[in-house]
């Protein structure tokens, strides 16, 4: 699952702003995930959980923002925002596996293009860390 790979980076970008900032515990994260990256929530959470144990974001709060997916057309401009519903079981499954895959799934609702941007929610953002100090 590679929700625990995304919970290691997450934990490891917190710990090292908590080193930074000399904090003595971590008692919030953060973060904004991408709708793209599909990740089950829960299974985010509870590996950031698992993960944080023994360091000093042990029993922070987790909080999980989930952000839609944007994209922009490169031919027409138009925007519009991507709806997984529309995809095959297939198609979904490689965009899970390989979000840049979404490229080869869907194209511009206005001129049929598949030249676009991913203009949000390709990634997993560390949001804030709230810490306190030593």
């Amino acid at each position: 699952m590679h929700e625990w790979i995304l919970a290691k980076e997450v934990v490891s970008a917190a710990l090292k702003v908590a080193e930074e900032k000399k904090a003595k515990r971590v008692s919030e994260i953060r973060i904004k995930v991408g709708e793209l990256q599909q990740a089950d929530k829960g299974v985010l959470e509870f590996a950031i959980k698992e993960l944080s144990k023994g360091t000093k974001a042990e029993n922070s709060k987790v909080v999980i923002e989930p952000e839609r997916s944007v994209f922009k057309c490169n031919i027409c401009g138009e925007k519009w925002v991507f709806d997984y519903e529309k995809l095959e079981a297939e198609e979904a499954e490689e965009v899970h596996f390989t979000p840049e895959a979404v490229h080869a799934c869907i194209k511009c609702p206005k001129c049929n293009s598949p030249d676009f941007q991913i203009k949000e929610g390709l990634e997993v953002v560390l949001d804030s860390v709230r810490m306190e100090k030593e």
